[in-house]
């Protein structure tokens, strides 16, 4: 049997970013149940040179969404990055899944080979499809996704590792 683009991409992101959105909320718990001032997660940075919690979300959720139209050779949609608090952010990622699922397996499937092209800076990347995918999409996903955990452990929120890999 062999793994689809769509399998290997779509119903992942959708059971990461529940998992995620669940412990955005356990966030939200941490900073009413203690006093945590709800920016101090906001505004939380593992370094000075890194970005804060908010465009962690954010980045995760633009490489889902522009991953999965590239490979179904639609254009991304852009969308503001204005959200000001962490259910803001918890409804960007229930945005980003019903736009990740809107698209039919049949679009993302057997874009293997699909020549992805992208701007990064004054840099053009390119791509197969594939190698879109498992080489930059996913891993960019997860270091943003794992980031956003690591700030919220980071304030004291009490999840662990089936916290984030979800149901």
């Amino acid at each position: 049997m062999t793994l689809s683009m769509y399998q290997a991409s779509v119903p992942m992101f959708v059971r990461q970013f529940k998992a995620l959105s669940a412990i955005i909320e356990k966030g939200e718990a941490h900073a009413a149940a203690t006093g945590l001032d709800p920016n101090a997660i906001f505004e939380a940075r593992l370094a000075p040179d890194m970005l804060p919690f908010p465009k962690q979300i954010q980045i995760a959720s633009d490489m889902a969404k522009g991953g999965i139209a590239r490979l179904a050779g639609l254009t991304p949609p852009s969308w503001a990055d204005d959200e000001a608090d962490l259910p803001a952010l918890r409804e960007r990622l229930a945005k980003t899944i019903a736009y990740i699922e809107s698209i039919p397996a049949d679009q993302v499937d057997g874009s293997e080979e699909r020549e992805i092209m992208l701007k990064a800076g004054p840099n053009e990347l390119q791509f197969t499809g594939q190698d879109y995918l498992l080489g930059f999409v996913i891993p960019n996903v997860f270091f943003h996704l794992t980031t956003a955990y690591g700030l919220l452990r980071q304030k004291g929120v009490a999840i662990g590792k089936r916290d984030f890999l979800g149901a």
